[in-house]
């Protein structure tokens, strides 16, 4: 595993030439579903116009984004790790294997990958740098942001219309009072994350 190196803007601008993949995650704080991580190459005769880190975009922008990046860019995959996976493995190497499955998973093999964040795994032999706050800085990294939020918030109102008690809909499956309030009132899901320490005092193994 890869741990960041402090990137020039100078050499930002250089580390973007080529065919790029930016990748990104989601999910990595939610006590319920999985991690979920995108890879995107964007094509540079097509450049999109608002794109940012996914956090700092309402709802309805990132879903506009999500429609043209999908029909715009050269590649895009998403990649994921289940629940068990992250028991098992932890959540930061759970993660690593999302964002491997990510870049996997696309049809355009990519020269470089830029990671948003301070390290990156190993994308079988390709080039690849960690970029902090790279959600900000680079287009195809705030375009993974999207791909990967706007797909796992997807995912937490579907699961929100088999478990409305939950409120999935609302908190995402992050730890908040009313996840707390519902675990207490209704247990723990086959979706919940067993080595998170909410649920794991929910279940009386903390």
């Amino acid at each position: 595993m890869a741990i960041y190196k402090q990137i020039t803007p100078e050499q930002l601008v250089v580390l973007q030439q080529g065919v790029v993949a930016g990748v990104d995650e989601v999910g990595r704080g939610p006590l319920v579903g999985d991690v979920v991580t995108a890879a995107v190459i964007l094509d540079p005769t097509k450049p999109i116009a608002g794109l940012n880190d996914s956090k700092k975009l309402s709802d309805k922008k990132r879903d506009a984004l999500y429609d043209i990046i999908i029909v715009n860019a050269l590649a895009y995959s998403v990649g994921r790790a289940s629940p068990a996976e992250i028991d098992q493995l932890n959540i930061l190497h759970a993660t690593m294997l999302a964002m491997q499955r990510a870049v996997a998973g696309l049809a355009l093999r990519p020269q470089r990958v830029l990671v948003d964040g301070n390290r990156t795994p190993d994308f079988d032999g390709i080039a690849a740098d960690a970029v902090v706050k790279g959600d900000g800085l680079v287009a195809a990294i705030s375009a993974a942001s999207i791909i990967a939020k706007v797909t796992r918030d997807r995912e937490m109102e579907a699961l929100d219309k088999l478990h409305p008690e939950f409120g999935f809909a609302q908190h995402k499956g992050y730890p908040t009072k009313a996840h707390f309030e519902a675990i207490a009132a209704h247990g723990v899901l086959a979706e919940h994350r067993r080595s998170f320490k909410p649920v794991r005092q929910a279940l009386g193994l903390a």
